[in-house]
């Protein structure tokens, strides 16, 4: 796992209860900064219609080095997507004949966002889980039972198919994204609604249950479609995913139950009480930019 993030303690956690070795590359001088073990607080999405809470103790392998030798079968690469090219170029030098699973947002080209990590070992993929670290150090979270994978061609490579397994493996399902490309950008401009509203309600943690913040999320999304269409996304690869945008006023009414009654709803918003963390501000700020360079108007999210 790079780094031991929210997203890597979650899927690492439940990677090695799966009887795979994992191993953390944490910065040099973080392992003991970090220390060897951290606490979960978290929902098992695998477990029962709704989840299971669980409070645990996982003991982490933390590295602060990596190099070609290690003989690692799987990186999962989960960062920031302004910090995505930086990891990428530390990776690539170091990563021998590993599959890099890329496990988050991106908005470039895919492949240009992962320059210069060699194109026949990346698999892109998004993870179904959510939380945050509290001041205390402990992981307050969700987990989803599935994952979202893309595939390249008209059957999955031997390292997608690799990399299906591993999470199988864990007790998860794999959702197969031929349009991985159209998809991850859908999902970002999905965030910029989200990080925009956020700002207004003061963070993602008070839109719980709030429907009228779900509301003008959607319809801040909905005014971004075009910029998809304008960089090359067929939009009717997506249906079920845009479905919040093309009905904001009987989805965000769901949405704002849903993330009251069901707790993984609730957990993947509860930690995120900073409206101006850096990942938030960058997704904003480089849709906004985008817009502008391909002429599209975004007079909500221009506000």
């Amino acid at each position: 796992m790079f780094g031991r993030g929210v997203i890597a303690t979650i899927y690492g956690r439940v990677l090695s209860a799966a009887g795979h070795e994992v191993e953390f590359y944490v910065r040099p001088g973080r392992a003991a900064e970090y220390g060897h073990e951290v606490q979960l607080d978290w929902i098992d999405g695998r477990r029962k219609p709704i989840g299971r809470r669980v409070r645990e103790s996982f003991r982490t392998r933390l590295r602060e080095s990596i190099d070609p030798g290690d003989g690692f079968d799987l990186v999962v690469l989960s960062v920031g997507h302004h910090r995505l090219t930086e990891a990428a170029a530390f990776l690539a030098p170091r990563l021998g004949t590993a599959t890099v699973l890329v496990f988050g947002n991106l908005w470039e080209e895919p492949l240009t966002a992962v320059a210069p990590l060699p194109p026949d070992q990346v698999v892109f993929g998004f993870p179904q889980a959510g939380g945050g670290f509290g001041q205390d150090g402990v992981l307050s979270g969700g987990l989803i039972p599935s994952v979202i994978i893309g595939t390249t061609g008209a059957a999955p490579t031997r390292r997608e198919q690799d990399v299906f397994s591993v999470f199988r493996q864990a007790g998860l399902a794999v959702r197969q994204e031929k349009d991985m490309r159209g998809w991850l950008w859908l999902h970002f401009i999905a965030d910029a609604g989200m990080f925009d509203q956020a700002v207004r309600s003061g963070s993602l943690a008070n839109m719980i249950g709030d429907r009228r913040a779900f509301r003008d999320a959607f319809l801040t999304v909905r005014e971004l479609l075009p910029l998809l269409t304008a960089r090359g996304v067929d939009l009717r690869l997506h249906r079920s995913a845009m479905l919040p945008y093309r009905l904001p006023r009987l989805v965000s009414a769901a949405f704002g139950w849903i993330t009251v009654l069901i707790p993984i709803a609730q957990r993947s918003l509860a930690a995120h009480t900073d409206p101006y963390a850096a990942e938030a501000g960058a997704v904003i700020q480089d849709t906004l930019r985008e817009a502008r360079r391909l002429g599209i108007s975004t007079p909500r999210l221009d506000r």
